[in-house]
């Protein structure tokens, strides 16, 4: 084999990465709410672009730049727009084959949502969730009028940070003092608490430690009482000292919170070195505690779920989809300014400018009308694959991935990600996202259909609550009940899945079940 240098030419097909493509894919994963704020950029910025207030309908939003678009290609013929699909016996989805998204740019463009998996995070279970603490809940004031959405009836508050600068403003301190209280008021939780370590804190701050625990002994006899407390136990005692109702016994009481969450009354009872009966009084007491004192003041306003697509039943049974086209933003591109502009314009950085605001404006229109119709498309599939669920509810609720919906549609997997990922689709069921209904499988014990995640947790659920307490289920116990049932599910995952739905443990439910508190 001889080495020596050689020319060769070969043919060879990649893809390039222009900023409209990735402004293309990146619209594709935004929620409704995000697109507008995006729109709303765009339409400051370019003059060609104008709001359209037409609804969505099939024959308006690109009639009007068709003849001057060629960013997907001057032979392309045009998609149409979609806003609804009904999901009759026989009806297809919308043919389109040359769909500009449906590449995987895995390579180009990284997105986290391309985990498909069921979200099985879970918190701790508070302490405040025990019958000994609960006390009366209220309920949420209502509305006379139901037309008015919950923003429109909010009032700007004082935030908590707010309340205690005020009070720090009253405080005669040195300027270095003052400034540690300032940073320690930018650290506290919305609940009012601080968990920082003062060690870390004095390290970050360039001071003694000495003097961030003297700032913020300062700052704890604040008000609401219970600030900058350090944990839930330490919460309570600061209230409690402001009654001048904080002794020995008490603390000791509170130091011990963990017995009374675990139901271990005899326990605690041995602890504090008293009877029941004060045991019973104290607790009472620390019910008339606020254990999140900060959330006194205005917080974030919680966001309410805006759906992006609807799903309706039909009189004959089958299943409606539609997008949202309340919440979609319409945008036209004014060709009527744009030949007005372009005959007067002479430099040659004006016709470029002009050129590429037309181009911009054409490419964004191009892409929000792709953008829903692979958004009807997916969530159609979605439905068809899922009617059960719509039909009968969660337990007949089918294990599905991605690459299931992407094969049906004959998209890749990426693009169906990026359709489902800040998503919710509102159904007679409810509102969910539509990564809810993409759950792993559970095997059956008899060789016959697999089960969903999700209709699994439903069914633990249910034994739990139907459990007695002189029969409480073990996890070995619920997993002989399902595998009567069919589901092949082992006692690691009833565990995992118990965890994930904040329900206790046997020895737990055991304990609670059978200590009762007034």
């Amino acid at each position: 084999m001889v080495l020596a240098p050689r020319l060769e030419i070969r043919q060879s097909q990649q893809l390039v990465m222009t900023p409209q493509l990735q402004q293309a894919i990146k619209l594709l994963q935004l929620s409704n709410m995000d697109l507008s704020a995006y729109v709303e950029q765009e339409l400051e910025k370019n003059p060609l672009l104008e709001r359209g207030d037409a609804d969505l309908n099939p024959d308006q939003p690109t009639e009007t730049v068709r003849e001057d678009t060629d960013a997907f290609g001057a032979d392309e013929p045009a998609s149409e727009p979609l806003s609804e699909l009904n999901m009759v016996e026989g009806a297809g989805l919308p043919d389109q084959s040359s769909d500009p998204l449906d590449t995987d740019y895995d390579n180009t463009y990284t997105n986290d949502s391309l985990n498909d998996g069921p979200n099985e995070t879970a918190g701790d279970a508070p302490i405040g969730d025990t019958d000994y603490l609960s006390g009366p809940i209220g309920s949420g004031g209502g509305f006379s009028d139901p037309n008015n959405s919950f923003e429109e009836n909010l009032s700007e508050e004082i935030s908590l940070q707010d309340h205690l600068r005020e009070q720090l403003l009253g405080q005669v301190m040195p300027d270095n003092q003052r400034f540690i209280a300032g940073y320690l008021i930018d650290l506290i939780s919305e609940a009012g608490y601080l968990t920082e370590d003062t060690q870390e804190l004095s390290e970050q701050l360039g001071c003694p430690e000495e003097m961030v625990i003297a700032t913020l002994d300062i700052l704890r006899n604040f008000e609401p009482a219970g600030v900058f407390a350090r944990d839930l136990g330490d919460c309570l005692a600061l209230q409690l000292k402001e009654r001048g109702r904080l002794d020995s016994m008490i603390q000791t009481f509170l130091d011990n919170l963990h017995l009374l969450a675990d139901a271990k009354l005899a326990e605690l009872t041995r602890v504090c070195g008293t009877d029941q009966e004060d045991i019973m009084d104290m607790v009472a007491e620390i019910r008339t505690l606020d254990p999140k004192p900060g959330l006194q003041f205005g917080s974030h306003v919680a966001q309410t779920v805006v759906p992006d697509v609807f799903v309706n039943q039909n009189p004959d049974g089958s299943w409606k989809v539609e997008l949202n086209s309340e919440t979609l933003p319409r945008v036209l591109v004014n060709n009527r300014y744009h030949a007005q502009i372009n005959t007067k314009a002479r430099k040659k950085e004006e016709k470029e400018f002009i050129s590429e605001c037309l181009n911009t404006a054409n490419w964004l229109v191009k892409s929000l009308d792709q953008r829903a119709n692979t958004i009807l498309k997916v969530a159609s599939e979605l439905v068809r694959q899922q009617e059960m669920f719509f039909t009968h509810g969660i337990t007949h609720l089918k294990p599905l991935n991605l690459k299931a919906i992407a094969d049906a549609i004959e998209m890749h997997e990426s693009t169906v990600s990026r359709v489902t990922s800040n998503k919710f689709i509102a159904s007679p069921r409810g509102t969910f996202e539509l990564k809810y209904f993409f759950t792993s499988a559970i095997g059956s014990t008899g060789g016959g259909d697999v089960h969903s995640a999700e209709s699994v947790k439903y069914k633990l659920k249910q034994l739990v609550d139907a459990e007695s307490p002189s029969a409480i289920l073990s996890d070995d116990k619920i997993v002989e009940l399902m595998k009567k049932e069919g589901i092949d599910i082992a006692r690691r995952t009833v565990a995992k899945y118990r965890d994930a739905l904040n329900i206790p443990s046997s020895v737990q439910r055991r304990r609670q079940k059978k200590k009762q508190f007034a």
